[in-house]
């Protein structure tokens, strides 16, 4: 699987590359995407390319423990932004989803598809059991797009996440690969 991407009914994912460092710097520095995420902005690209030159080093391996895709439109290659799933090891069979998408990108549906296809990927592909994600409590459009696709909110993780405005709270969501997919682009 080096060769990896994933596609949508409007999206193509395909594995970050480094040719892709400064379309993630300008969405790493924008403050609207920063405000309940925990890395914060980045000082210069070189900070950025820090980020992802592990990304890209993990998309060679054969062993994955992550997957970080940059998401496009499909029919003019738009940048729309960037997701992820983290691998826990394989007898826990578990992984972590996270996803940022440019403002303008915002509303539009596109977190919900490309979040649709990563479960799809994690439990049809990866033979995952699990999949969670967080997100800060604020965050209302996150919370949306987790329970639109499925998820389940399981709890709450008090200050735990460090944000420019100060110590958060985090939402705690699941989906195992029994329950029901909402969403999903297989057919049942």
């Amino acid at each position: 699987m080096s060769e990896t991407a994933l596609s949508t009914r409007r999206t193509r994912l395909r594995l970050v590359n480094l040719s892709d460092v400064n379309t993630i710097h300008h969405l790493h520095s924008l403050p609207e995407t920063d405000e309940f995420n925990t890395p914060g902005l980045p000082a210069n690209i070189e900070e950025t390319k820090a980020i992802i030159e592990p990304w890209i080093s993990e998309n060679k391996s054969l062993e994955k423990p992550s997957y970080i895709f940059v998401i496009e439109e499909k029919l003019d290659r738009d940048f729309i932004g960037i997701i992820g799933l983290k691998q826990w090891s394989k007898k826990h069979r578990r992984g972590e989803l996270w996803y940022k998408l440019l403002p303008k990108h915002w509303n539009k549906g596109f977190a919900t598809e490309v979040l649709t296809e990563m479960i799809d990927f994690g439990f049809d592909e990866l033979n995952l059991h699990r999949l969670q994600a967080g997100c800060a409590v604020e965050n209302v459009r996150s919370i949306k797009v987790l329970e639109k696709v499925g998820m389940i909110r399981e709890g709450r993780g008090r200050q735990i996440l460090p944000l420019k405005s100060g110590w958060s709270d985090n939402f705690e969501y699941s989906i195992l690969e029994t329950d029901k997919r909402k969403l999903s682009t297989k057919k049942d």
